[in-house]
């Protein structure tokens, strides 16, 4: 089976707005082991989407197409399908009826120009859109089924995950099962991490990539078919054991989630003290529903001032070892902890740039300390040649895995061969 996606809009076309839909659907059909073999973007004219359509339905099996469903005079998917098969708009009247409703429903007068989202290409399937105007559709054109869905990206991933995902396993039957297995890696550039896989022999069937995003890079392993699918436990281990340290969850796509997944529930709970990460330690966990049942306290303490009389870190310590400081870190966690009596705390407090370093702490110096009932640890980094917003993000990385390993009994401080650390 051959997938492809044709994303529409000039907006998207001309880098108006980042197309955060591709990247989801392609990431959500490789889940099920789908692979997307190609993409195209095509801006709002009604020629090229016509042409388009009629170019890639003699190569692919099924196509998605993204956007141009809406109201108004650009928005032209509907049109350039029914061109593209030289066939008729008719009024889907089942749609007709459920708009209607819809407006009703909420008080509201539906305008004529919402009539347009009424119009399909004569034998198209409708598709239902439980939470918008738009409809969408699917019509078959030489080899492919081309389904069509709204650009709203709510929209857009609730009729992926109820409407296409089921239409595409009925229509389509894959030619083997598949496995995908996800190792998520953090202080390794993708370079070193392929040098030290380089070593192992891959069986066949099972394919190894790499997608980056800092601060992470994730290995994927997928495997076709049962033979190859059986050998995935050996073959996870081997790099397990080349890799070590460097692998810090799998099938997560960054560490806050894994953090919360072993907190949510566990009946521990964590207070964070940040400076340098501004609130990113935090933030990253409230993203997830649930992280109040864990999560006491987010304090960003920026100045010395608030260090000192928020979180108790003691104005000699300041003077003697300055703000960003093994000593200074180590007060602000053990006062974080101390209000709430919380099981853990988080802090940090760093020179993220692009000024504010010296000869002795330059840019990119950060000190991160977690508290526990019975001790603290802590760690000062040196991250230099990075942009602040890269320094934050790799603290708050570290930050989540000293307290992962803390969760799992393990070595809290550990090296990172993309960057160093200073000695006490």
């Amino acid at each position: 089976m051959k997938l492809e996606m044709i994303c529409t809009g000039e907006e998207v076309l001309a880098g108006q707005i980042v197309d955060t839909n591709a990247a989801w659907f392609a990431n959500a059909l490789m889940e099920k082991g789908i692979e997307c073999q190609r993409r195209i973007t095509v801006g709002d004219r009604l020629e090229d989407l016509v042409a388009v359509f009629k170019e890639r339905s003699h190569e692919a099996d099924i196509i998605m197409v993204n956007g141009g469903l809406g109201p108004t005079s650009d928005d032209l998917s509907t049109e350039a399908m029914a061109l593209a098969m030289g066939v008729p708009l008719v009024e889907n009247k089942e749609w007709r009826t459920k708009l209607e409703d819809w407006f009703s429903r909420n008080s509201r007068v539906m305008a004529k120009s919402n009539l347009k989202q009424t119009l399909l290409p004569e034998s198209a399937i409708m598709i239902d859109n439980p939470v918008g105007t738009a409809c969408g559709f699917a019509v078959k054109l030489n080899r492919a089924w081309l389904f069509f869905t709204p650009g709203v990206p709510f929209e857009f991933k609730r009729m992926v995950t109820e409407q296409f995902i089921p239409f595409l396993e009925e229509k389509f039957t894959a030619s083997s099962s598949v496995a995908l297995k996800k190792l998520l890696t953090l202080g390794n550039g993708e370079s070193a991490l392929e040098d030290k896989l380089s070593a192992i022999s891959l069986p066949e069937g099972v394919t190894l990539g790499y997608r980056s995003y800092m601060p992470y890079i994730e290995i994927k392993l997928f495997a076709r078919g049962p033979r190859a699918i059986a050998t995935l436990p050996e073959v996870e281990s081997d790099i397990k054991q080349l890799l070590g340290n460097a692998i810090v969850a799998e099938n997560v796509t960054t560490l806050d989630e894994a953090i919360h997944n072993k907190l949510l529930n566990s009946g521990l709970s964590l207070s964070v003290a940040e400076s340098c990460t501004g609130g990113m330690i935090t933030s990253g966990l409230i993203a997830f529903a649930g992280s109040s049942t864990y999560l006491h306290q987010g304090l960003v303490t920026y100045s010395n001032e608030a260090k000192v009389k928020v979180l108790g870190v003691k104005p000699q310590t300041l003077d003697d070892y300055g703000a960003v400081s093994i000593a200074t870190v180590e007060e602000m966690a053990r006062g974080a902890r101390n209000i709430l009596d919380s099981d853990y705390a988080l802090a940090t407090s760093g020179i993220a740039g692009p000024e504010g370093g010296s000869d002795e702490k330059p840019v990119g110096t950060v000190a991160i300390a977690l508290a526990t009932k019975y001790g603290v640890h802590s760690q000062m980094l040196k991250l230099p040649s990075r942009s602040r917003a890269l320094v934050r993000t790799l603290s708050t990385a570290v930050a989540y895995d000293m307290l992962r390993r803390e969760l799992l009994d393990e070595a809290v401080i550990v090296d990172y061969s993309s960057f160093s650390r200073f000695s006490k």
